[in-house]
């Protein structure tokens, strides 16, 4: 059966788990890992891996901004050390491929205008960016909301009204007045909205209307329409009458408009809808996809670097053939030798071309080159610079030297124009390389449909018309139709029609979904036949799909420790090189002047000061810090990208580099190993009770467990007693819990033991209900036979589940839950990797011993209490070992933490998620090998590129500085130095690259495990 991802949020989730009446499991129901007799009323969980993920910022805000002008490493690295120098600053992660800054801060000490203003005084331009994922996620929010409350008379009536606000979940603070009618509630609004606030106030006999929240987002849309001043005046009018809108920004010229409102008083459509119609039709709205205008900023940054290239190449050509080939032309040599005044007229030309190319349109390199140094860093644009410079310097003193003494040194005007030639086309072919690195997250993007089919009421609550709007407007609540072939709008319900859906898209899952009334549904999604009606749940940044996207973008954005490498080198390169170069041209030039070398060598450029300069452009030049800065970056955004299509989330480019070294892999059993949905197979009394009044007195003593066991245990009873569950699973329930009150005996004095099971009073005797210990503890011995009975369970992969009445031992149930199928074939392929495998459960020993001898696990530690699982991983780690957990419930999140990788299973619980750092979407044990191996290829590819990085700069500086001309004549001129330093990077973008070409690996034999 396909993984539910009905619950997937990769963000962490608010509040403690409300106990609720016990159900009939639903067949998308997954076993929590818990031991198996353990008490299910779970205490909070403690935060996961907020000290070992870095520190606790629920209080912090997070923006992103976009930053130009960075072309190296030493550049993230001036950004980073500007933006952390603010205080109030937590953390800071500057992207070079995305030009991006991830900034997260406490607002009450740094605003969002310090962060750009640093930046900008850095010497790079800054643009905060309207994008609502860059804000704290709603479930980590607390609001402050304003309610003005009527019907209030007297003290006791303000006391009222805050005891049952005060006790409401998610409320963590409320103050009323009296003399204002107005309250103030801090509240979470994941656990409870304003509606559900404002109806409590109602329910007590009070009158209360929301008015405005704390929250507030920010939107850019775009206006058809917007031609002329009045339209702009019309347009803000009806902003400014419109409540909830807080702030907003009309640009004319982009026909765009930018508004800040409050979401809890008013609703992005509503905004749309009130301009719209407020215009009387003549502005037509429409929401900027933030995707799609990085996306946009990207080709024109493509466009812009293309345009300055073949403005370059336009120029340099003429160049090149005064300089080469028209000497070779009588005619037009003779004309280019004619005197125009005291230059000759091939020499002028030069002139006038390359100080377009040097000035104009190398104009980026002087500016980034004046801001690096500014701030006492450099980068690679200090050498092209300088460089470039002191060819057409000295071409331009050598020319007027020429003028004024009639004696013409030669001139290398076409040197300097040649090398930022090269430098634009490597430019532009990294821009272009980098672009493909981000292809996954553009694939994601894409499968979010434009549109939607909005159903919309009349007063009388009927359907009358179906509406088209824009995807990016839907609203939790609303109504949508989904046609055969379209893709689901958003993550939802289906409430009428039947089809199936294909979900490979977003969960890799090959095989198209059956979706009925009830079955959730996932944005972005393939409908294949039938026509659906859903209820949008989940909308914006908080569906499936964005948070991907955006995990998969915050991946990309995070430094692996390699990186650190590249970041030491890039900050000493630069200066290094300056020194070589000088040291290269003295050392030419003391060589020339004391004649340590033939005249021979130096014919061609007439002198020894030439001769050696050339040799130093030329070490300038051939240097590139890019290729080490891109090495580590490029690969973990193609490695992370290419995971994403392969059905496993990496959180993070130190989590990729962690997994690559594991040697242990630790599995939880149930819901990891096992299909986590347990079954009673057996149920056998061993008095003269009846078959019936067994299950009927289990049954009852386990109606008030919210445990996994007592669902299977009810589930069996109850198909016993009524035969199969009706189809409609809404009336299916509704029959179901009306049968159980009639059918079920009254427990009184229940209690749930942990570790043992549970006891309680039915009829004034005691029930006992769980393992051998709590029947031990109780003074209930287990008869011989029903012991072998147990063990022979135990011994095929079941629990037994023993019951007690009135002190005596009347039966056991026997429960499996089935193995994964691949479950025992990745066990054996991790063995082949050289990964030792471990499983951890809470079950007794011999049915531990059975499922790790049928899966392949030598070590296994049985009877390990919840808490125990953390203790397990850091013994292990104890002698430097890396330990990779691979587990679901709640409970795994401590050992998820304490691993030094963590993978959550897809399908598991949100917390679990929280704390792993790959999140394995389709529920397929098989993605452990693929995580390891896309860790390992990845790294020998960034090993590869460094190597290259390396390799490249130790044998092209020395070439260039002219090691090998006096054995071998061998020379590079700066303007194959140029073409070679534009290439390098250039090579190593394609080089990650190659991970795009990534196959997971093949097991070639599924092993088929079934539990009787």
């Amino acid at each position: 059966m396909a993984p539910s991802l009905r619950d997937l949020q990769l963000t962490p989730l608010s509040g403690r788990r409300r106990p609720e009446a016990i159900s009939v499991r639903e067949d998308s129901g997954d076993l929590e890992d818990v031991r198996l007799l353990d008490s299910y009323d779970l205490e909070e969980p403690p935060p996961p891996a907020a000290d070992a993920r870095g520190g606790d910022e629920k209080e912090a805000k997070r923006i992103q901004v976009r930053v130009s002008g960075m072309t190296c490493s030493a550049c993230t690295n001036s950004v980073e050390a500007a933006i952390t120098a603010l205080g109030g600053v937590t953390r800071a992660s500057v992207s070079l491929l995305q030009n991006k800054a991830h900034v997260v801060f406490d607002p009450n000490l740094v605003k969002d205008e310090d962060i750009k203003d640093a930046i900008d005084d850095a010497g790079f331009e800054a643009e905060i960016l309207p994008d609502s994922n860059n804000t704290m996620s709603r479930s980590q929010k607390v609001l402050s909301g304003q309610f003005r409350i009527g019907g209030m008379t007297c003290a006791a009536c303000v006391n009222s009204v805050e005891g049952i606000l005060r006790k409401l979940p998610g409320v963590k603070r409320a103050v009323v007045a009296l003399a204002t009618s107005l309250g103030e509630v801090e509240y979470d609004p994941s656990v409870i909205s304003k509606d559900e606030i404002v109806h409590a106030i109602e329910d007590a006999g009070f009158d209360a209307a929301f008015l405005q929240s704390s929250d507030q987002d920010k939107i850019l849309l775009g206006v058809d329409g917007l031609s002329s001043e009045k339209d702009v005046h019309v347009l803000q009018g009806i902003l400014r009458n419109m409540t909830g809108v807080r702030q907003f920004e009309v640009n004319i010229s982009l026909s765009e408009v930018e508004v800040i409102f409050d979401p809890e008083a008013i609703g992005l459509r509503l905004i749309v809808d009130s301009i719209e119609r407020g215009s009387g039709g003549r502005l037509k709205m429409h929401v900027r996809n933030p995707y799609a205008l990085a996306a946009s900023s990207d080709a024109q940054e493509a466009s812009k670097m293309l345009w300055l290239f073949l403005s370059s190449l336009f120029l340099s050509i003429p160049v090149f053939f005064i300089r080469m080939v028209c000497p070779r032309i009588p005619f037009v040599n003779s004309i280019l030798r004619m005197h125009c005044g005291p230059f000759l007229m091939g020499d002028l030309l030069k002139w006038v071309l390359v100080s377009i190319v040097q000035f104009i349109i190398g104009k980026r390199f002087y500016v980034s080159a004046y801001r690096a140094l500014r701030h006492a860093s450099t980068n690679m644009d200090v050498l092209v610079v300088l460089g470039t410079s002191a060819s057409y310097f000295y071409s331009v003193g050598a020319l007027l030297y020429g003028a004024h003494t009639g004696f013409w040194p030669p001139i290398y005007f076409e040197t300097s124009a040649m090398i930022i030639t090269f430098v634009l086309f490597g430019k532009y072919l990294e821009v272009l390389a980098k672009g493909k690195t981000s292809d996954a997250i553009k694939k994601l993007v894409e499968l979010a449909p434009g549109t939607a089919l909005l159903m919309v009421k009349d007063a009388e609550g009927r359907y009358i018309v179906e509406r088209e709007i824009d995807a990016l407007l839907i609203q939790p609540g609303d109504m949508l139709k989904v046609l055969p072939g379209s893709k689901v709008p958003s993550d939802g319900i289906v409430v009428w029609g039947t089809s199936h859906v294909d979900e490979s898209m977003v969960t890799g899952e090959s095989f198209p979904i059956l979706k009925e009334i009830s079955s959730s549904v996932i944005g972005g999604t393939m409908n294949l036949h039938g026509v659906l009606h859903m209820q949008a749940t989940k909308v914006g940044s908080n569906t499936v799909l964005s948070q991907i996207i955006s995990l998969v973008e915050t991946a990309q954005m995070s430094k692996a420790p390699i990186q650190k490498f590249a970041d030491y080198v890039a900050g000493i390169f630069v200066p290094i090189v300056i020194t070589m170069s000088f040291l290269t041209f003295f050392g030419w030039f003391l060589c020339g002047s004391l004649g340590a070398y033939p005249d021979s060598w130096i014919r061609e450029s007439s002198n020894c000061f030439i001769f050696s300069l050339m040799f130093s452009i030329s070490v300038v030049v051939v240097a590139c810090p890019c290729a080490l800065g891109l090495a580590t970056p490029t690969a973990v955004m193609v490695a992370t990208g290419v995971g994403a299509t392969h059905g496993v989330l990496i959180k993070g480019g130190d989590a990729l580099e962690r997994a690559q070294n594991v040697q242990y892999v630790i599995f939880d059993k149930t819901g990891t190993l096992t299909q986590g949905k347990a079954a009673v197979t057996t149920a056998k009394v061993f008095t003269e009770m009846e078959l019936d009044d067994f299950l009927t007195l289990v049954a009852s003593a386990e109606a008030s467990s919210e445990h996994p066991l007592a669902r299977a245990i009810l589930d069996y009873a109850y198909h016993y007693f009524f035969g199969k569950l009706p189809t409609d699973k809404d009336s299916g329930k509704q029959r179901k819990e009306e049968r159980l009150s009639e059918w079920l005996l009254e427990a009184v004095d229940f209690s749930a033991v942990p570790g043992r099971g549970v006891q309680c009073l039915i009829n004034g005797k005691r029930v006992l209900v769980g393992n051998r210990n709590l029947l031990a503890e109780n003074g209930v011995l287990v008869p011989t036979e029903a012991e072998n009975f147990i063990v022979d369970l135990e011994m095929n992969t079941k629990t037994g589940i023993l019951v007690a009445y009135h002190g005596t031992f009347i039966g056991v149930l026997g429960v499996a839950d089935p193995l994964k199928r691949e479950a025992a074939v990745v066990v054996e392929g991790l063995k082949k990797m050289g990964v030792c495998p471990i499983m951890l459960t809470g079950d007794n020993w011999r049915t531990a011993q059975a499922v790790g001898k049928e899966v392949g696990i030598e070590d296994v530690r049985a009877e390990v209490m919840p808490a125990g699982k953390a203790d397990v991983v850091r013994s292990l780690q104890k002698d430097g070992s890396m330990v990779a957990m691979v587990g679901d419930g709640i409970n795994d999140s401590p050992a998820l933490a304490a691993a030094d990788v963590g993978m959550a299973i897809g399908a598991g619980t949100d917390i679990a998620i929280e704390a792993a750092d790959y999140v394995l979407v389709k529920n397929s044990l098989e993605d452990i090998i693929t995580a390891i191996d896309l860790s390992r290829k990845t790294f020998a590819r960034i090993r590869w590129n460094y190597f290259f990085a390396m390799a490249y700069n130790i044998i092209a500086i020395p070439v260039a500085a002219g090691v090998l001309f006096p054995f071998l004549g061998l020379k590079m001129p700066p303007w194959l130095a140029g073409a070679c330093m534009a290439f390098s990077s250039v090579s190593v973008v394609c080089s990650s690259l190659l991970l795009r070409r990534y196959r997971k690996p093949r097991l070639t034999t599924i092993l088929q495990i079934t539990v009787e």
